[in-house]
C-alpha cells in the first residue's frame, strides 16, 4: 500500500506541476461544454459519454481509428496498432497476424484471453466463460475502430479481469450505391495479402462486405499459413426509429508450427526449426442478428443475438523441444503424432436500454439491460493420429485419450446511471448480477480418473462498482472508477493434464476488483494526454502444488499489480504555427510502468520458505515497464512513422527462475526493443502506395516460452521484413 501511495503521490505532484505551467485565469472563463466530442491527433480518439447503450464516463477507455494509423495492417501488426495505447503486453510469437495476444495490467496475453474480446458488439472467443481464448481476430484493414476499455468495463460486458476489446468493422458507404476497395500487398518471406471490400446504400438499405486472403512462407522455417475470411452485413432502416441487420464472418486458416527452441538454438540461430510436422487450424463462423428501436425521444433499445461455430484443430509431435523427431530405424517411419480437436457452439443474446429523465435541470441518464448465454465446447484430445507430415487429422486408433463435454449456461442482469451534478461532476454507480451453470462428462483413458460422471457447478455472483469524472475545462477531465471483477474457473482448470494429477473439488473462482485514477484530455488542436496510476486486485489464482506426492491443482494464491499509464500526443507544427505548408509533424510516448507481485501463498507447508514461496515473486510475463515512442510527418499526400518500442524482462513461471530449463519451458526472457517504419502516399485522392519495414534493426528477442502448442520451448519473435502494398478505392 505504501507504494500505491507514492504513485499517487507522483502523479498528484505531476499535474500540480503540469497545472502551474497554465495560466489558470483563461481557464476559468472557458465554456463548460459537454465533453462529448471525440478528439483525434493521430488516431487515438476518447468516446463520449454514452453510445449504443453503453456508459463510457468515468471509465479508462482508448478508441484507435485504423484509417489514421500509418501501420502495417497487413499482418495485423498488434505492436503498431496498439502502440499508442498504453500498458498493452504482447506476445510476438506468430509473424502471421492470424490470433492476437494481448494483455495489460500483468496479466497473461495468451490469445488475449483475459480481454472480453468482441466483434461489433458480441462475443469471438471460443467460450467466454470456460474458453476464453480467441482464435479470430478480424483483418485490421476491415476495421473502423478498435475501442479498448479497461477493467471498469466488467459491469457492461461480464466480468474478465482485462476489461474490453471491440473490433468494429466498417459500414457501407452511406452517399453511394456502390462502393469498392482493394488493397495488395507483397512481403518479405512469400507474403501475400488481398483485401478487397465492396459496400454503399439503396434507400433503405445498406451494407458491406470483404474477402481477404494472407499467405506466406514465414520468417522462420516450417512456419508457412494461409487464411481466409469473408463478412457480409446488411442493415435495414424501416422508418426513424427501427433498424433491422444482420452480418456474417467466416474465416478458415492452416498454420505450420515450427515449435519453440532451446535457449541455445535461440543463440545460434533464432529462425531454426526441429519441428516440420506441427499444424494448427480453427475454423470459425458466426452469425449476428441486431435491432434498434427508439421508443420515444428519451429511450432506446438495442437487441444483439449471435451465434458462433468453431473449432480448434491441432496435430503434431510435442514431446519437449530436446527431443528429436526423428525416424523410427525399425519402421523407417516418423513417430506417430497427437491429434487433439474441440468444437465450440455458443449462442447469445444481450438486450441493452438507455433511458435518459430530468432530475431538476439535469437529464440523468440510466442504462440497464439483460444477457442469456450457453456454450457448448466438445473436447477430444490425445488422439493417436499418423506420421506423416501434412495437416492430417485422421486417427489411427479411433479412440481419443481424453474426451470431454462441457456446457455453460449464464444469465445476466445489468445497470448503470449517470448522474450529472452541476456543470462538471459526473458520478456513475453501476451492478452486474451474473448467475453461472457450468458442466462436465466424459472420460480421460487413465486408471486414476476414467469415466466422469456429469459434475455441476453453479454460483450467483454480484459485481458492483462506481465512477466519476470531473471537468477541468471544456476539453480535460479528472476520471476515477472502482469495480469488481471475477473469472469464472475454466475447463483446462477442471480437466487433470496428467494421469496421476488431482483437482480440488472446493476449486474457487477467481476474484478481485480494478480501480484508476486519471487525468485527460487534450490542449487547444494540438496535445492529446491521458495520464493515469492503476491498482488491480486477483485473489483465487490457480496452480498446482505437490500434495502427497502427487499433482494437487487448486487456489494458490492471489497477486497484485498497481502503476502509472500515461500517453501524450503532440502536434509540434500546429503548436507553433499555423503554417501547413510546411507539412504536419506530431510526436507521442506510450508508457506504463507496472509493478504485478504475488501477495498471498497458499500453501502452509512452503510458506515460510523463501527458497519455495512465491509471495513477493513477479507476476510471470509482466514486465515492469512498456515503453513507446513515435513520431509522424506528413508533406501534403506522404505520411512516414517510426516507432520504438520496449520492453522489459519477465519471468515465465511463478517461481521466477532465472536460467533455463532444459527443455526451455521456464526461464527468464531478457529485455528488447524494437524499432518499425512505415510510409503511405496517396495518388489522385483514389489510389495509395504504401510500404515499410518491421523490426528494422533486425533484433533478435523472444516474448514468450511455452509449454504446449505453439511450443514448446522459447518462441522468437520477427526478425526484420519489408512490406509494400497498393490499394484503390472507388
Amino acid at each position: 500500500m505504501q507504494k500505491s501511495a507514492l504513485l499517487l503521490l507522483l502523479f498528484i505532484t505531476t499535474i500540480k506541476l503540469y497545472a502551474q505551467t497554465i495560466d489558470t485565469s483563461k481557464i476559468i472563463i472557458l465554456p463548460l461544454l459537454e465533453f462529448n466530442e471525440q478528439r483525434s491527433i493521430g488516431g487515438i480518439e476518447t468516446m463520449p459519454d454514452t453510445k449504443e447503450n453503453v456508459i463510457y464516463a468515468g471509465k479508462k477507455l482508448a478508441v484507435i481509428r485504423l484509417d489514421k494509423l500509418n501501420a502495417d495492417l497487413s499482418i495485423n501488426n498488434t505492436r503498431q496498432v496498439f502502440g499508442k495505447v498504453p500498458g498493452i503486453t504482447i506476445w510476438e510469437n506468430d509473424g502471421s497476424g492470424i490470433q492476437a495476444g494481448i494483455a495489460a495490467r500483468g496479466l497473461s496475453p495468451n490469445r488475449s484471453w483475459e480481454f472480453n474480446v468482441r466483434q461489433n458488439g458480441y462475443d469471438i472467443s471460443s467460450e467466454v466463460f470456460g474458453y476464453p481464448e480467441t482464435y479470430f481476430t478480424p483483418p485490421m484493414e476491415a476495421l473502423e475502430t478498435i475501442e479498448v476499455v479497461r477493467g471498469a468495463a466488467s459491469l457492461q460486458y461480464g466480468p474478465q479481469f482485462g476489461g474490453l476489446i471491440n473490433y468494429k468493422i466498417k459500414k457501407g458507404d452511406p452517399n453511394k450505391l456502390l462502393a469498392f476497395e482493394t488493397q495488395q500487398t507483397a512481403g518479405s518471406y512469400g507474403l501475400f495479402n488481398t483485401f478487397n471490400a465492396v459496400g454503399g446504400t439503396y434507400k433503405k438499405l445498406s451494407y458491406y462486405g470483404y474477402l481477404h486472403h494472407r499467405s506466406a512462407d514465414g520468417w522462420r522455417s516450417n512456419s508457412q499459413y494461409q487464411t481466409f475470411t469473408g463478412y457480409m452485413a446488411a442493415n435495414y432502416q424501416f422508418n426513424k426509429k427501427m433498424n433491422l441487420g444482420i452480418e456474417y464472418s467466416k474465416m478458415d486458416y492452416k498454420s505450420q508450427q515450427p515449435g519453440g527452441l532451446t535457449d541455445q538454438q535461440f543463440n545460434e540461430n533464432h529462425r531454426k526449426s526441429s519441428r516440420a510436422r506441427n499444424w494448427f487450424g480453427a475454423p470459425f463462423q458466426t452469425v449476428a442478428l441486431t435491432f434498434d428501436y427508439q421508443i420515444c425521444a428519451n429511450t432506446s433499445l438495442k437487441i444483439k443475438s449471435f451465434g458462433n461455430f468453431a473449432a480448434r484443430n491441432s496435430v503434431g509431435y510435442l514431446k519437449a523441444i530436446n527431443i528429436k523427431d526423428s525416424i523410427n530405424p525399425k519402421t523407417d517411419e516418423y513417430t506417430a503424432r497427437q491429434v487433439d480437436r474441440d468444437d465450440y457452439e455458443n449462442y447469445g443474446t444481450e438486450l441493452r436500454m438507455s433511458s435518459k429523465y430530468k432530475m431538476g435541470n439535469k437529464s440523468n441518464v440510466l442504462t440497464y439491460g439483460v444477457r442469456v448465454y450457453k456454450g457448448n465446447t466438445d473436447r477430444n484430445q490425445l488422439g493417436t493420429g499418423t506420421a506423416g507430415s501434412d495437416f492430417d487429422l485422421v486417427l489411427t486408433n479411433p479412440v481419443y485419450g481424453r474426451a470431454m463435454k462441457f456446457r455453460t449456461v449464464n444469465y445476466a442482469a445489468f445497470v448503470e446511471h449517470i448522474f450529472y451534478l452541476g456543470n462538471r461532476l459526473k458520478i456513475v454507480p453501476g451492478a452486474r448480477f451474473e448467475m453461472i451453470e457450468n458442466s462436465k462428462a466424459g472420460y480421460i483413458n487413465t486408471s486414476s480418473v476414467g469415466n466422469i460422471a456429469e459434475e455441476k457447478r453453479s454460483r450467483n455472483v454480484i459485481l458492483y462498482g462506481a465512477g466519476a469524472e470531473f471537468k477541468v475545462t471544456s476539453q480535460s477531465n479528472i476520471y476515477a472508477n472502482y469495480s469488481t471483477a471475477f473469472r469464472p474457473v475454466t475447463y483446462s482448470e477442471l480437466t487433470p493434464s496428467a494421469t496421476i494429477e488431482i483437482i480440488d473439488p472446493n476449486l474457487k473462482d477467481a476474484s478481485g476488483f480494478n480501480a484508476d485514477l486519471g487525468y485527460r484530455g487534450a490542449l487547444g488542436k494540438f496535445i492529446n494526454f491521458d495520464l493515469g496510476v492503476f491498482y488491480l486486485s486477483y485473489e483465487n489464482r490457480i496452480g498446482t502444488l505437490i500434495q502427497d506426492g502427487a499433482p494437487y491443482k487448486t487456489n494458490i494464491g492471489a497477486s497484485a499489480s498497481q502503476g502509472v499509464e500515461s500517453y501524450i500526443e503532440v502536434d509540434i507544427v500546429k503548436a507553433f504555427t499555423s503554417n501547413e505548408k510546411i507539412g504536419n509533424l506530431t510526436i507521442f510516448t506510450s508508457n506504463a510502468f507496472i509493478d504485478a507481485k504475488y501477495t498471498k501463498w497458499n500453501n502452509p507447508a512452503i510458506a515460510e520458505n523463501p527458497l519455495t514461496s512465491i509471495k513477493n515473486k513477479k507476476v510471470e510475463y509482466a514486465p515492469s515497464y512498456i515503453h513507446r515512442f513515435g513520431t509522424t510527418y506528413i508533406y501534403k499526400k506522404l505520411s512516414a512513422t517510426f516507432q520504438y518500442n520496449t520492453t522489459a524482462a519477465v519471468y515465465t513461471d511463478a517461481a521466477n527462475t532465472e536460467l533455463p530449463n532444459v527443455a526451455a519451458t521456464v526461464g527468464k526472457l531478457p529485455a528488447y526493443q524494437v524499432m518499425d517504419l512505415s510510409f503511405s502516399l496517396k495518388l489522385l485522392e483514389q489510389y495509395n502506395i504504401k510500404a515499410g519495414v518491421n523490426n528494422l534493426t533486425d533484433e533478435k528477442y523472444a516474448t514468450r516460452r511455452a509449454g504446449g502448442y505453439p511450443g514448446p520451448g522459447i518462441l522468437p519473435g520477427n526478425g526484420r521484413t519489408f512490406f509494400v502494398s497498393f490499394g484503390a478505392k472507388f
